[in-house]
C-alpha cells in the first residue's frame, strides 16, 4: 500500500487516481495524526507526503512527521513533495532520512519513475537471492573491504537508483560504474562515460544535451548529446566535483525533471537514463564552502559506494599484480611471467598514493624493461618511483636509486634493447610488441645509437 499525506484534497485525489491507474493500492490522509495512525497499524510500502500542513509554511510539521515515521518504520521509503522555492526544506528532509523529493507542480512520468525506483530498491535491499548471477569480472580482489563493496553493488545494480561512487584517484571508480551497468536491467543499452572535469561551461549544454545545426555560430551540423546517446542505458558522470555551479544548475534540472532540451530545438525530450556519478572530492566540504549545490548532492547520492584505497586492501595486491602481468603479457605478445615470493612481499609493502593505477604502471614498466619470466623484488625495486614526499634510504644519504639515475630516454632505450633481444632482432615483431610502427622503431634505434649489428634484420630471420 502507498500512503499519501497532504492537506490539499485536490492533490490527494489526483495522486490517488494516478496511482490506482498504475495498479497500486493507495490510501490518502490529510494530516500527521491520521498518518501516524496508519503507520503504527501497518507498514506502507511507500509514503508520499507534503512538508507543510495547515497555515504553516516553515516545514517544521513535515520534518517532525518524517522523523516519527522513520522512528516507527525506518525501512519505508518516503518521497517528499515541496514547492520549487523550498528546496532547502527538502534537503533537510533528505538529511532526516527521506528517500527522495519532488517539486510541485510535478511531472507525472517523473514522479512514477521515482516511485517505481523506490519500490524496486527497497524490495531488492530486503532480499537479494543468493543464487543471483553477478558479473564482477572487472573487479579483482577478495579482501573484506572489497567484498563489502561488491555486496552493495549486487543489491543495487538491478534498480534505477542514482549512485555516487567516491574514492581516491586510481581506485577503479569507472570499472565499478561499468560493473553496475553490466548487472542492471539496462545492460543491453549504452554505457556512456563523461569526464565532467574536461567540459567547459560554454560547451556543457552542447556536449550533454546536443545541438541543432545553426543553434550558435560554430554549430555547422547537428550534434547528439551524451544524454541522448545514453537513452535507456547508463550515463557515468566522472569527476562531478569539477563541475562549476552554473553547470550544476543545468544538470540538476535534468535529474529532477528527467527532461532536457537540445540547443536550437524547443521541444522537451525525456531522459530515460540511469545516472552514476563519481568523485574524489570531499563534496560535503564543498557544500559548506558553497562550491557544490546541496540539492544536487542529494540527487546524485541516493546510494553512495565508497571504494577503499589500495593500502586498505593490501591482501589484494598480489592478485592485482598477477592480473596485470597476464594482461600485459598478452597485450605485448610476451611469454607468461610470474612473481617470485619476495616480489609479492615487496609490492604489498609500498604505499601506493596512486592506488591501483600506480600498481598497474609499476608492473607494466618492470615487465617491459626486465623482460623476464620470473620477476623479483629487486626488479620492482629498481623501477619503483617513490612519491614526491617519500625519501628512500639512499636519498637520505645523498645517493640515488637506479631508476632515479635514469632518464626517460634511457628507460625507453633499455626497453627497445630488451624487446629486440627477446625477438632475436626481428624489427617487425619488436615494433608490434612495443606498440609502434617499424619505421618509428628504426628512428628510435638511430636516435639511441642502437647499432643494427646488435640485432638481426627482418630478412635474416624471415
Amino acid at each position: 500500500m502507498i500512503l499519501i499525506i497532504d492537506d490539499d484534497s485536490a492533490i490527494r485525489s489526483s495522486l490517488t487516481l494516478m496511482l490506482k491507474r498504475a495498479g497500486k493500492d493507495v490510501m490518502a490522509v490529510s494530516g500527521p495524526a491520521e498518518a501516524m495512525d496508519v503507520v503504527r497499524a501497518s507498514a506502507p510500502r511507500l509514503i508520499l507526503m507534503d512538508m507543510n500542513f495547515g497555515l504553516s509554511t516553515s516545514g517544521d510539521d513535515g520534518l517532525t512527521l518524517l522523523r516519527q515515521i522513520k522512528l516507527f518504520r525506518p525501512e519505508v521509503p518516503v518521497i517528499l513533495m515541496t514547492a520549487w522555492g523550498s528546496i532547502q526544506l527538502a534537503v533537510k528532509g533528505m538529511q532526516a532520512g527521506a528517500f527522495d523529493f519532488i517539486t510541485k507542480p510535478w511531472n507525472n512520468v517523473a514522479l512514477m519513475q521515482r516511485i517505481e525506483t523506490a519500490l524496486e530498491l527497497t524490495a531488492d535491499l530486503a532480499a537479494a537471492p543468493a543464487e543471483d548471477v553477478f558479473d564482477r569480472s572487472l573487479i579483482v580482489g577478495e579482501s573484506k573491504p572489497l567484498k563489502e563493496v561488491i555486496d552493495v553493488l549486487r543489491r543495487i545494480a538491478r534498480t534505477n537508483a542514482p549512485v555516487l561512487i567516491s574514492g581516491e584517484n586510481g581506485t577503479g571508480k569507472e570499472l565499478v560504474a561499468e560493473t553496475i551497468h553490466r548487472n542492471s536491467m539496462r545492460a543491453s543499452n549504452a554505457f556512456v562515460k563523461v569526464n565532467l572535469g574536461g567540459i567547459s561551461q560554454s560547451l556543457f549544454e552542447s556536449e550533454m544535451f546536443g545541438h541543432k545545426k545553426g543553434a550558435f555560430t560554430d554549430a555547422v551540423a547537428d550534434r547528439v548529446g551524451r544524454f541522448e546517446l545514453a537513452e535507456k542505458g547508463t550515463i557515468f558522470l566522472d569527476e562531478i566535483g569539477e563541475l562549476d555551479l552554473a553547470c550544476q544548475v543545468k544538470l540538476l534540472r535534468v535529474l529532477q525533471d528527467q527532461t532536457y532540451e537540445v540547443l536550437g530545438d524547443s521541444c522537451q525530450r525525456k531522459a530515460d537514463v540511469r545516472v552514476i556519478s563519481a568523485t574524489n572530492a570531499d563534496l560535503p566540504r564543498m557544500i559548506r564552502e558553497h562550491t557544490f549545490r546541496e540539492d544536487l548532492f542529494y540527487r546524485i547520492n541516493l546510494i553512495t559506494v565508497r571504494l577503499p584505497a589500495l593500502r586498505e586492501r593490501r591482501e589484494d595486491i598480489p592478485l592485482l599484480a598477477t592480473h596485470f602481468l597476464d594482461l600485459q603479457c598478452r597485450q605485448y605478445g610476451l611469454q607468461p611471467a610470474e612473481l617470485e615470493p619476495d616480489a609479492r612481499r615487496y609490492l604489498m609493502s609500498l604505499p601506493y598514493p596512486g592506488n591501483i593505477r600506480e600498481l598497474k604502471n609499476l608492473v607494466e614498466r618492470t615487465l617491459l624493461v626486465c623482460c623476464k619470466s620470473r620477476l623479483t623484488a629487486n626488479d620492482f625495486r629498481a623501477h619503483y618511483v617513490p612519491p614526491a614526499n617519500e625519501k628512500t634510504s639512499e636519498e637520505e644519504h645523498g645517493g640515488m636509486t637506479s631508476l632515479q639515475g635514469l632518464t626517460l630516454e634511457e628507460v625507453e632505450r633499455q626497453a627497445i634493447l630488451n624487446t629486440l633481444r627477446q625477438f632475436d632482432g626481428n624489427l617487425s615483431q619488436a615494433a608490434l610488441v612495443l606498440g609502434i610502427s617499424r619505421g618509428a622503431l628504426y628512428r628510435r634505434m638511430v636516435k639511441y645509437q642502437i647499432q643494427t649489428d646488435d640485432t638481426k634484420t627482418d630478412t635474416d630471420t624471415e
